[in-house]
């Protein structure tokens, strides 16, 4: 099967040599997402509950972009810069995703793109 790029404007744009996403039969495997509005570009919010929120939206956006929605989520990979943020982060994530949830790694970086908080990857399968 060929690997197939997904693209779509209800999401930042890449602004390296990476795709939103890309799919290969069911599975999609997402680029991180960071706090972007995906019209202006601009980062949304300083508030790390507001980042999450804008950045679960763009992942969403990509996600219907590929015909799945976050149900069809398995496993996120979450970079923080502060990990004294965990606590506001899991209320906004569990807000967005239903038991089971997705299986997570969360770590915390030294710094991420345009000084956001944080930054989201996904791997899905759509049924």
């Amino acid at each position: 099967m060929p690997i197939k790029k997904i693209k779509t404007l209800n999401a930042p744009a890449a602004i390296g040599p990476y795709s939103q996403a890309i799919q290969q039969g069911n599975w999609l495997f997402l680029s991180g997402q960071i706090p972007l509005h995906p019209e202006t570009g601009e980062v949304v919010g300083q508030d790390i509950s507001v980042q999450t929120e804008q950045v679960l939206k763009n992942l969403m956006a990509v996600l219907t972009a590929a015909g799945a929605n976050l149900s069809h989520v398995l496993q996120t990979s979450v970079y923080l810069t502060d990990l004294t943020d965990f606590s506001q982060f899991n209320q906004v994530y569990s807000q967005f995703f239903n038991p089971p949830y997705p299986a997570r790694s969360t770590v915390q970086v030294a710094a991420l793109p345009k000084g956001v908080r944080i930054e989201i990857a996904a791997i899905a399968v759509r049924e």
